[in-house]
């Protein structure tokens, strides 16, 4: 006497959906990654941080750290 085979079609249908979402989302971040692995070689792009940006948020991080108030035109 043979099973049903309606459990194992809709498991091995629910496996293939499984691994196919899983392969989609790889692909995606991989994707992802080579385009932040290029953004980061063009020459003249900026980053999400300018310099003097940086150095203003270190001097406030100082100040607060030192326990005096902070004035940003110092």
């Amino acid at each position: 006497m043979m099973a049903d085979p309606a459990p194992l079609f809709a498991l091995a249908a629910a496996g293939t959906a499984g691994i196919g979402l899983l392969s989609s989302a790889g692909l995606r971040m991989w994707q992802g990654w080579l385009e932040l692995k290029r953004s980061e070689r063009r020459p003249g792009r900026r980053s999400g941080f300018d310099m003097v940006e940086l150095k203003a948020r270190v001097r406030k991080l100082e100040a607060i750290a030192e326990g005096a108030d902070f004035h940003p035109n110092r």
